[in-house]
């Protein structure tokens, strides 16, 4: 496969486990064209015409040329300058990596980051959340996570990349969409007696498992193993976490437990405040699941990979026989 091959199969998984499913990933791109042909020729100039295509712009090709051929990546949960240096390193004692892929972004698909947001929207909205409202939350929030990643020097893990002639990828929210699809299908639809419960269905996916093993596995942080669910919502894309007030408008629509990679303190509190029981699943297993489902499909297509960087590999498929 190619750098450009893996990225647009990443897309096309991304958009296929989208909470906003096709129709709402269709309407999301129809907008952004509608903007593009709406702006001055000026303006133009600087826009991001790849946003007409990809609605993730945190997922981008950050360094390499697309049309390279891949035979083995190394591909964890970061890609710093740290990754990059070891690559490199792994190559001079002739490991043969030929791209590095790292879940967390880099470069401008960092700088960006909070334009993803726009999906929390639609996954809000559609465990009961009117939908101005979560518009109208997560604007302020969009805006706070923009200053927030403004200073940050963005480049410094890109440029480390291309000094050292290191193709570089960043898979953010298209791994966090195929990982938000898959705690779904395995959360939502069962009968719950209790919140341990669901921490107990939660600990059967080999991640966590191994996870647990580590000492950094999920764990309820607000209510208790005997409490009751309520409505419960899953919850691992869109970016970075909302603001509390967002977790006030859950408890609100009937919200009785939210299941999520990472719960800020300050979020922690508000949800305590608000009876909602939270479970943190733990930030690196569960950034690994949707991780390793596309390196499984990576592999399929003859790929190797070796895994790096907080990435916790479980394979789910038979990889291709050469």
């Amino acid at each position: 496969m190619t750098i450009q091959e893996i990225y647009l199969l990443a897309l096309k998984m991304g958009m296929e486990a989208d909470p906003r499913g096709k129709k709402g990933v269709e309407a999301y791109l129809k907008r952004q064209n509608k903007d593009y042909d709406q702006l001055t020729p000026k303006k133009r100039e600087h826009f991001d015409t790849e946003t007409l295509t990809n609605p993730y712009s945190d997922t981008r090709i950050l360094f390499g040329d697309p049309k390279k051929n891949v035979k083995k990546v190394l591909a964890g949960i970061d890609s710093n300058g740290a990754e990059v240096l070891l690559v490199d390193r792994l190559n001079q004692k002739g490991a043969g990596i030929d791209l590095l892929i790292g879940h967390h972004p880099a470069g401008h698909a960092l700088a960006s980051l909070h334009e993803v947001m726009d999906i929390l929207v639609d996954i809000y909205s559609a465990n009961g959340v009117d939908e101005n409202v979560a518009y109208s939350l997560l604007q302020e929030t969009m805006g706070l996570v923009k200053r927030k990643f403004g200073p940050i020097n963005h480049s410094q893990a890109v440029d480390a990349a291309r000094l050292l002639d290191v193709p570089l990828l960043a898979l953010h929210t298209v791994w966090d969409n195929i990982g938000d699809n898959f705690m779904k299908n395995h959360i939502l639809g069962r009968e719950y007696g209790s919140l341990g419960d669901v921490l107990d269905a939660i600990c059967e996916i080999p991640e966590f498992k191994e996870a647990i093993k580590g000492k950094n596995g999920p764990s309820i942080v607000s209510g208790s193993e005997k409490g009751r669910t309520g409505k419960i919502m899953v919850s691992f894309t869109g970016g970075t976490n909302p603001s509390k007030e967002l977790y006030k408008a859950l408890a609100e629509a009937g919200v009785g437990t939210l299941v999520e990679m990472h719960i800020p303190e300050e979020s922690l509190q508000e949800l305590k405040k608000e009876h909602i029981n939270a479970i943190d699943v733990g930030h690196m297993a569960a950034d690994s699941i949707g991780a390793n489902l596309f390196l499984d499909e990576l592999e399929k297509r003859g790929v190797a990979v070796v895994p790096a960087s907080g990435l916790i590999r479980v394979k789910r498929t038979k990889t291709k026989k050469n």
